[in-house]
């Protein structure tokens, strides 16, 4: 069973001086990071194929989530970019750049309320998310565009308009099967932490 990341991108952007400077030690910590992750999801696939997991928990830390999402193993929907995830207790805090025409494909609306989603804002997302009992529960907060706060009816219309048709299980709130015999998944300061049974 191929584990899907459900968390994170960092884009590290350097000032231009200190570029030539640098680069070569951000990119050698990056591609450890990397390295990181790709190792604990090996183990975490390789875990799940036994009869009995080993049920010690795996963790991840922010930086190499949102790292290993900007390194481009994470096949992000069309018009997002930018993903960056912050983890506090319970709750994960999401910001991207979006190119909502881009996101919505062609596909539009004479809805009034649904014009604010048309070109390019940055986004915020706040989300209640957890893992338990091997089922995924997240529940959106918020989701302010610009810094503007997006009223909960709004966004119910864009999700089931432009999203839920091309992901029908995404909403409001989502609950899902967690893959590889993943029992719990608990966020953290920033941090996640997994564990297998």
């Amino acid at each position: 069973m191929k584990l899907r990341p459900t968390l994170v991108v960092l884009t590290v952007l350097l000032p231009a001086v200190l570029v030539l400077v640098i680069n070569l030690g951000v990119k050698a910590a990056d591609n450890s990071l990397v390295a990181s992750v790709e190792k604990k999801i090996e183990h975490i696939q390789q875990n799940a194929t036994l009869e009995h997991p080993d049920e010690k928990p795996t963790e991840f830390t922010e930086q190499e989530i949102n790292v290993y999402i900007a390194s481009g193993r994470v096949k992000l929907p069309q018009g997002v970019q930018s993903v960056r995830f912050t983890g506090e207790p319970d709750l994960v805090t999401g910001n991207a750049r979006v190119d909502f025409d881009e996101l919505k494909a062609g596909r539009s609306s004479s809805n009034p309320l649904l014009s604010v989603f048309s070109g390019v804002h940055d986004v915020v997302v706040v989300a209640h998310a957890r893992g338990m009992n091997h089922q995924g529960h997240v529940q959106v907060e918020s989701v302010s565009l610009d810094g503007v706060e997006i009223p909960r009816f709004a966004l119910q219309l864009f999700i089931e308009k432009y999203l839920q048709p091309k992901y029908p299980n995404i909403g409001m709130t989502s609950q899902f099967a967690l893959p590889a015999k993943i029992d719990t998944a608990i966020v953290g300061q920033h941090k996640l932490t997994v564990s297998q049974k």
